[in-house]
């Protein structure tokens, strides 16, 4: 059993305020839990409006699986086309 573990730094394109931040980082984490089985949560730039930080871990049979469900997330984060993913740092526990 592995435990996955990615952080993805985002620059949102559009929000003017944090209000608008949040309806987004929202929406991206929400499209994200539907597709992929995933625990995932906003987790670092949270006073800046223009950039995001969002933690997401996965626990699959092998890494190769687990970097599969990384790289696919990070395309439905660019397919949405409200944020771009500027960094992903990964991790993985064997168990």
């Amino acid at each position: 059993m592995v435990v996955g573990i990615a952080r993805y730094e985002l620059v949102l394109h559009a929000p003017q305020n944090l209000k608008e931040k949040r309806g987004i980082v929202r929406k991206i984490l929400g499209r994200c839990r539907e597709r992929f089985p995933i625990s995932a949560a906003e987790v670092g730039h949270h006073d800046l409006w223009q950039r995001a930080s969002i933690g997401v871990s996965v626990v699959v049979a092998d890494e190769a699986e687990a970097d599969s469900v990384f790289a696919r997330i990070e395309e439905e984060i660019d397919r949405i086309g409200l944020a771009e993913v500027c960094d992903r740092d990964t991790e993985f526990v064997h168990l």
